[in-house]
């Protein structure tokens, strides 16, 4: 396994990004329709066909992920996606058309430090295109696609995946594009509060510190705790090879959304737009209660694994005051 949402099987991720827009954008490509859900947590969340993976609703299967930056002006990408996807006959059939599902969700980037003057029409929509023309098994982590513009409270923040399995062989996966508006790492020190689930050494293997302090817990945000945090959102991808109802998928999103909280520090908060989407390729049989249980466990380790890593492979953005990368201080 190579550690990335790629190792299930049928699965692409492609990213394009623009260093002077210091914006990009990242899609999840699946290469037959996968059972997805999605999960909220967030208090200003930005999506895409949200309403269409509601468990009331009749599409069970996606064709696609698109996650950028941007905003509200990153949704556009999910049109790129779309018209890659058009051109290759993926969709769902309505008699004689063909429409491709591409939920997506977006992060605020546009104040950090990047030429966001675009003029009438935002680049999203090329860029998503471009992404998910891009799509391969291999990807790159940190300063890049949906990562490249993303900062936390401390450093810079960017895109991490990770992947694990169960006992049974069952394959989950996450990809994370970090953009949180509290931090990663344990005051300011070098840990990560997703040390625990630290597997090989994948975000530094610093461990925890031997012990907490009040400092350590005090809150850290974006602008301090006196602004209004802006910059902010942590978009998720969780995707397994179980074989899952929409209500399983739903259910494990929301289980595998606790990583967020073993990564982030704090979490969840009014102006984050947490958001993670749950899809399942469908190869392998699973208990529907045990074997889902066990699922959505190592899915929220995973989640909190790809987090972190997001941080750590990140590269500071090359403007004036920018905030410095993880490796910078520590690497």
């Amino acid at each position: 396994m190579k550690n990335l949402l790629t190792d299930i099987s049928g699965v692409r991720v492609g990213h394009a990004d623009d260093k002077a827009l210091a914006s990009g954008v990242t899609a999840v490509v699946f290469d037959r329709p996968a059972v997805a859900a999605i999960d909220v947590r967030g208090g200003g969340p930005g999506t895409r066909e949200g309403a269409l993976l509601d468990l009331a609703n009749t599409v069970e299967r996606i064709d696609a992920i698109a996650l950028g930056g941007g905003s509200a002006f990153g949704l556009e990408a999910g049109g790129g996606v779309q018209a890659w996807l058009a051109e290759q006959g993926r969709g769902f059939a309505v008699r004689g058309a063909v429409i491709p599902i591409v939920p997506g969700a977006i992060m605020f980037d546009l104040l950090n430090g990047g030429d966001k003057a675009w003029g009438r029409f935002a680049p999203y929509r090329d860029l998503g295109y471009a992404a998910t023309a891009a799509a391969t098994e291999t990807f790159a982590l940190g300063s890049a696609g949906a990562g490249l513009g993303a900062t936390t409270a401390n450093f810079k923040g960017g895109l991490g995946s990770a992947s694990a399995a169960t006992q049974n062989g069952v394959r989950v996966a996450a990809l994370a594009v970090v953009n949180a508006v509290g931090s990663v790492t344990v005051g300011d020190g070098p840990w990560f509060w997703a040390a625990p689930f630290e597997i090989g050494g994948e975000y530094g293997g610093r461990g925890l510190p031997p012990t907490f302090t009040p400092d350590m817990l005090a809150m850290r945000i974006k602008g301090g705790a006196a602004a209004t945090p802006v910059e902010n959102t942590t978009l998720v991808v969780v995707v397994t090879d179980a074989a899952l109802t929409k209500p399983q998928a739903k259910r494990l999103a929301m289980i595998a959304q606790t990583g967020f909280a073993r990564a982030i520090y704090p979490v969840h908060a009014p102006l984050d737009g947490d958001v993670l989407f749950a899809a399942a390729t469908g190869e392998k049989p699973i208990d529907p209660l045990a074997g889902l249980t066990e699922l959505g466990m190592v899915a929220a380790n995973v989640v909190a694994r790809a987090i972190a890593r997001g941080v750590y492979e990140a590269n500071a953005l090359p403007f004036l005051g920018a905030l410095p990368a993880w490796r910078d201080r520590f690497g």
